[in-house]
């Protein structure tokens, strides 16, 4: 390994265990910007239950290259709680918005099956979920600034090209992470 390339912690350190189902309901916290780990941090200290799911991702400083955590779902930190512990977390400044969770079961589902794959050392990657017929654009590569809209919920990564005045379309795989969705 390169001197200028710092380890990480191994991946099971990147994310903490999910907190118990007994503690509370899940909240999710949309936080200011980059202040997830700060407020993580905060409410590690309260002793307020929580979960911020982070992967490694490589940067680069001029010539040097490092790996940094980042949050997976960068803005957003997922609370379990009393409204209490909402209140508190609210109090330090750094929640731009919270969002009561209708579903928890459901949330609860999907937060293991991440924190799963993160502690199995999945090399996780956060895009927008891409519905049929979201218009978006490429992001980078060889068809880079091409317009076009998902064709269906399954295949995100078709992308749709269309000539409406003949009522045609033609279209082409691709990532579906490099899509980026125009609003």
């Amino acid at each position: 390994m390169r001197a200028d390339t710092p380890t990480c912690p191994p991946r099971s350190a990147l994310t903490e265990g999910l907190p118990h189902a007994a503690i509370g309901q899940w909240y999710v916290l949309h936080t200011k910007s980059r202040q997830e780990k700060l407020l993580a941090d905060t409410l590690k200290a309260k002793g307020i239950a929580h979960f911020l799911p982070m992967t490694r991702q490589v940067r680069f400083y001029g010539r040097h290259k490092l790996k940094v955590e980042v949050p997976l779902f960068a803005s957003y930190l997922f609370l379990r709680g009393e409204v209490d512990d909402v209140y508190a977390a609210d109090r330090t400044g750094r929640v731009a918005q919270i969002i009561s969770v209708t579903n928890q079961n459901r949330l609860d589902w999907e937060l293991q099956n991440i924190q799963l794959a993160l502690v199995r050392g999945a090399d996780l990657n956060s895009h927008a979920r891409l519905l049929a017929g979201t218009p978006v654009a490429v992001r980078s590569g060889p068809f880079r600034g091409l317009q076009g809209l998902v064709e269906s919920d399954q295949h995100a990564g078709r992308l749709v090209l269309q000539v409406d005045m003949l009522g045609r379309a033609v279209s082409l795989e691709i990532d579906s992470s490099l899509l980026d969705r125009l609003d």
